[in-house]
């Protein structure tokens, strides 16, 4: 595992768990935000790493820490796999859009007591929310379709950094920070044309991130932007970027091979 302090200031830290991918599986990034004795993991990962991320987790948190909020930014399994794990083996309350919360039941088997589980499974609206994580706020801003339909970000005010999950998603890289934006566009093009949904879609969550003062974008897969140039730069490649169904060629029926 590689750890990374992205800021630590005032008792707050965000850390950066990266190096979890084994085998076969798409490489992705762990997120913790600290603050105080509380902490929030972003993502957590599938059952393959559970053991190992919150070994990590407790680690970063420090003795006398508290996981008290996990977040999962949509259902897909490299997210919410291992819920079952982190319901278990906290008192966390687990967050995520109120599209998926029904659904999530279908991965925590172990937890028979389906009116406390839903408690602590908090439906995020549509529109988001504002959280209290210590003495700080975190915010769950809608990024719907990019590329779940029920799907959010977390923006961090205090360390200026912007979660974004799938959305800035690079593989096949070596290193954490991108150093160039236009060398890097071809670890990110392949994935985005194919799973963002349409160019509409990130042309709203551009208008929706300009409204943040960001340092950071910091995905779920590869490398993240640092400074407000390189931000900058990712926003408008997302806003001009034509993908999905405005890419897709007509269905075709399949033919034998």
């Amino acid at each position: 595992m590689s750890s990374t302090t992205l800021f630590d200031s005032e008792g707050h830290r965000n850390v950066l768990l990266e190096d979890y991918s084994e085998g076969e599986a798409v490489q992705a990034n762990q997120h913790v935000i600290i603050d105080g004795k509380q902490a929030m993991v972003l993502d957590p990962g599938g059952p393959r790493v559970f053991n190992r991320v919150m070994s990590d987790v407790l680690a970063a948190v420090g003795g006398g820490g508290d996981i008290s909020h996990v977040f999962f930014s949509h259902q897909d399994p490299d997210i919410v796999a291992a819920a079952n794990g982190w319901l278990l083996a906290t008192d966390a309350r687990a967050y995520v859009s109120q599209l998926w919360q029904r659904f999530v039941p279908h991965v925590v088997p172990h937890l028979r007591d389906e009116k406390a589980m839903m408690e602590r499974l908090v439906a995020i609206p549509d529109e988001g929310t504002i959280l209290s994580l210590g003495s700080r706020e975190l915010m769950f801003v809608p990024a719907h379709f990019l590329h779940s339909s029920g799907n959010f970000h977390v923006y961090d005010p205090f360390s200026k950094i912007l979660y974004t999950g799938d959305l800035g998603a690079s593989l096949g890289q070596d290193y954490t920070e991108v150093p160039d934006f236009d060398a890097h566009v071809k670890y990110m093009e392949g994935f985005h044309r194919r799973y963002m949904p349409t160019r509409a879609a990130l042309q709203a969550w551009a208008r929706l991130a300009r409204q943040l003062d960001v340092e950071i974008i910091a995905p779920q897969h590869g490398a993240l932007f640092r400074g407000k140039e390189m931000v900058g730069r990712f926003i408008e490649w997302c806003e001009s970027l034509t993908c999905g169904m405005d890419v897709m060629p007509e269905y075709q029926l399949p033919q034998r091979r």
